[in-house]
């Protein structure tokens, strides 16, 4: 079933003026994988207004669009890209503000609404959120909320520990950092390990570090130590043979110094250091590290 805020490829079925209609593919409805759409319109296609239309696009075209509903409340197809589909978070900015909510720039022509509930506090015209993106099923139409603890569920958790998953940093806390946890689950990351300064809306990688009996996650932004101990050993080397045979960095450096050359933790930086010396590559000096020339 095509739903709005989502993507799909859809092929071009006819020119108008007002643009291309666009429908599936014929070889999937042969195959019988087509659905009708939310209004019943599959057979007449879905419109891709002529401003969003690629140049040199034929009839039987293969597009790759974004549905949403426009103020008549049709379905429209778009070639913009936005900055988040239904069921995710995105940082958006606040493009007006009117007496029933805030409109979001998201990347289409069309804004995201945020009513006055689903804020955390009046927004502003210019300011920045961390917005939840969902379907009104009341209304059928795509709207964004800022109290994202009412979307994301730690109740059933689709996450392991040491698995690698994508976040978005959230908001800081007094023991460090929520993060956002595939679109789907809130995790912290502890004050402790972070090592570079990071903004709220941040897109990165990060790794499940433990799940607590009430299903709070920690997570790191890095690997655990013992899975990455040979790539960092690596990137270690490499570093000193850049910088002439020597790098200033040892077991007394700051974390912050580590990581702002390295982009690891010092626990991590440290357990490298000692496999290196095991193998005998490096020698460790007053003042750094150099490379053990007499292997």
């Amino acid at each position: 079933m095509l739903r709005i805020g989502q993507f799909y490829e859809l092929e071009v079925l006819r020119d108008t003026s007002s643009g291309l209609y666009l429908g599936i593919p014929k070889a999937e409805e042969q195959e019988g994988q087509a659905e009708e759409t939310e209004e019943d319109d599959a057979e007449e296609g879905i419109l891709l207004p002529g401003k969003f239309i690629p140049e040199g696009t034929q009839i039987g075209d293969l597009l790759r669009v974004f549905l949403y509903k426009d103020n008549e409340n049709r379905i429209i197809a778009t070639t913009q890209q936005p900055q988040g589909t239904v069921n995710q978070v995105a940082l958006l900015t606040v493009n007006q503000v009117s007496g029933y909510g805030a409109f979001m720039d998201w990347g289409i022509d069309k804004d995201l609404f945020v009513p006055f509930k689903e804020q955390k506090r009046r927004m502003e015209e210019g300011e920045q959120h961390l917005i939840y993106i969902y379907e009104d099923l009341r209304t059928e139409r795509l709207v964004g909320s800022a109290n994202l603890h009412r979307f994301l569920d730690n109740e059933v958790l689709s996450v392991e520990e040491g698995q690698e998953v994508d976040i978005i940093i959230w908001d800081y806390t007094d023991l460090g950092m929520n993060v956002v946890i595939n679109h789907q689950h809130k995790g912290l990351v502890y004050e402790n390990e972070i090592f570079t300064e990071l903004r709220m809306g941040d897109q990165l990688k990060g790794y499940i570090k433990k799940i607590r009996e009430d299903n709070k996650i920690d997570v790191r932004l890095q690997k655990d130590g013992h899975r990455t101990i040979e790539p960092n050993s690596q990137k270690i080397l490499e570093e000193i043979k850049e910088n002439g045979g020597f790098l200033n960095l040892n077991d007394r450096s700051k974390p912050e110094e580590i990581y702002a050359l390295l982009g690891m933790s010092k626990k991590n930086f440290k357990k490298a250091v000692g496999l290196l010396y095991k193998q005998r590559l490096i020698k460790l000096e007053d003042e750094g590290i150099s490379l053990n020339t007499l292997k």
